[in-house]
Formats: C-alpha cells, sequence, structure tokens
C-alpha cells in the first residue's frame, strides 16, 4: 500500500469508517476475504491488498499504532511531508546548467485541491493549514489524488530541470478552449513529448488500450484523455509530437506499457519514474534524434505559441 495521498488507507479498502468498532472491522475484513480470495475466482492481486490493510489495522495494538501516525490527536507531527507548495520537487540531483523551464509545475492540480478540501470542509470553516498531514489523510481520496498529481508534476519537473542547457520544458500548457492542459511539454535532441504526470495512490495496467486499476474510477479513460489533449495542442501549434510519455511512481508498475501510434497519433508510453530521464535523454528505438537546427526552431515556435493554465 502506497504512502502516496491519493492511496487508500486500510479502511478504504475494508469498507468501513476509521470509526468502527472492531467487530465491523472485522466482519468487513472477513466478508472480502470469501470475495477476493482466489479459490473462489477473486482476484489475486484484491485480496493481497485486503490482507495488507488488515495486518496494518487488524489488532487493537497495530491499529492504534496506525491510528497514531495517519490520524494524530495533537498539532504536533513526528514527520511532517513535504505537502507545501514547491516542497514536493526534492533536492537538486545535478549540478551546473539547468534545462530552460517555463510554467507553473502542480499549480492547477494544487489549486483544485485547495478548491475541493474547502468545498468538502465546508462553507465558514477556517483551515489554517491545508498541508497538515492529520488534514490531507481525513480528506475523500477524489481530493487527495490532486495533492498526488501536483506532488508528481512538482517532481517530473524536478527531474527534467536537471537535463541541461539542451533541454526546454513548459508546464501547465492549455491545450484548446475545450481539451485541458498538458502537464509537461519537453523538447530535446531526442524529440518533442508531451508529459503526463499522474499518482493514483495504486497499480496499473494495461487493457484494450487503456489504463484500468482499482485506484481509477471505471469511467476513467486516461490514455483518451492525453490524447485528445495532445492533438488539440499539436494543431493549434503547428507540431508532430514524438510520443505522449505518462510517467507513474515506480511503485504502480513493473515496465514500460505502450500503445502504438496510429495514423496521427503518437505512440503513448507508460512509464515508472525512474525511467523518465532515460526516454528524453535517447528517445525511442526506430525514432531519429532531431537536430540541433530543428530543435531551435521548433523552441522558437513553442515558446511563441504557448499559453499556461495560469494566464
Amino acid at each position: 500500500m502506497s504512502d502516496s495521498p491519493a492511496a487508500a488507507s486500510p479502511y478504504e479498502v475494508l469498507g468501513v469508517s476509521p470509526s468502527a468498532s472492531d467487530d465491523e472491522l472485522r466482519r468487513a475484513y472477513r466478508r472480502l476475504l470469501r470475495h477476493t480470495h482466489p479459490d473462489v475466482g477473486g482476484d489475486a492481486a484484491a485480496f493481497h491488498t485486503v490482507q495488507i490493510a488488515w495486518e496494518r489495522v487488524g489488532t487493537p495494538a497495530d491499529r492504534a499504532d496506525y491510528d497514531r501516525r495517519r490520524y494524530p490527536d495533537s498539532a504536533a507531527e513526528p514527520e511532517r511531508p513535504a505537502y507545501a507548495s514547491g516542497a514536493g520537487r526534492g533536492q537538486a540531483t545535478q549540478a551546473g546548467p539547468r534545462a530552460r523551464m517555463y510554467g507553473h509545475p502542480g499549480g492547477e492540480a494544487r489549486q483544485r485541491y485547495l478548491e475541493l478540501l474547502r468545498e468538502w470542509a465546508g462553507r465558514g470553516t477556517s483551515i489554517d493549514d491545508p498541508y497538515a498531514p492529520a488534514l490531507i489523510r481525513s480528506a475523500p481520496r477524489e481530493i487527495r489524488h490532486w495533492l498526488a498529481k501536483a506532488l508528481a508534476e512538482e517532481s517530473t519537473a524536478q527531474l527534467v530541470s536537471a537535463l541541461g542547457i539542451g533541454f526546454t520544458a513548459w508546464h501547465d500548457v492549455v491545450a484548446g478552449a475545450t481539451q485541458g492542459k498538458v502537464d509537461h511539454v519537453v523538447l530535446g535532441p531526442a524529440g518533442l513529448f508531451a508529459v503526463l504526470s499522474e499518482d493514483w495512490g495504486g497499480p496499473v495496467q494495461l487493457r484494450r488500450g487503456e489504463l484500468v486499476g482499482d485506484a481509477l474510477d471505471p469511467d476513467d479513460r486516461p490514455i483518451e484523455d492525453v490524447e485528445g489533449a495532445v492533438r488539440a495542442l499539436a494543431k493549434s501549434l503547428r507540431v508532430r509530437f514524438t510520443a505522449v510519455l505518462i510517467v507513474l511512481p515506480d511503485e504502480a508498475l513493473d515496465a514500460p506499457l505502450t500503445v502504438t501510434g496510429r495514423g496521427r497519433r503518437p505512440t503513448v508510453i507508460t512509464l515508472p519514474r525512474s525511467r523518465l530521464i532515460g526516454v528524453l535523454r535517447s528517445g525511442l528505438p526506430g525514432i531519429d534524434r532531431g537536430s540541433f537546427e530543428k530543435v531551435f526552431e521548433l523552441r522558437s515556435r513553442l515558446q511563441d505559441g504557448i499559453r499556461f493554465s495560469s494566464d
């Protein structure tokens, strides 16, 4: 079970409230065991998730320890995660010149998180610190997801910034009037990449050309949505993207998942964050690296045409 803000808590996995009695917790666990056990046709991954959840809160002692860490009573936090704006980007990993960077990575996602958090807390409720771990952990998962997404975008931006002066990146880019945004546009010698940074708080897999997983809503179509946004952006800028990269935490998938491009649709690759830099530096097999002149020409066109969601 991931420590991402978007990850399901053991109580959410078991389908009970954090205030449920020990008997209610035990009944929920047993019911889920019957439904998820592989011997009765259940899903092995779901069965494993239920087991992990029970290990965390299954006994009074384990539950008390978990609640102290996740739902602390006092204002004192033993370890405060770096959730506040800008803190989630981590430390620089490379000295020297950085990639050219424009826009505000994670800005729109953070704004959405704050809006939903205030709406959930209720009108007139004062929120002294919207990034207090206890508050984040008590919020519904769909709200926590927006904070997790902001952190994911900031993490990607930090990695891209260390690529060096041969690269340029634009963040929180408006794709079109009705097509939302593209998290990152990265230009370098290996090509022009559109990047989606995500963290749904759980593993995903590819099924019929779309990403699915317990952490995603059945109606979610992340690949379809990002393809639409990238097509709209490519048309408005009159450019062709080398590929679309969907970047996830390493624990969300074991290996890259590829949806081959068709017609004007670029190839879409879902990859662990640890592999992002390799793709941006070296490109994709079978695709020629661009020339310096082409990169320079594209940079000028993108710089003139790109608009940001914060504008």
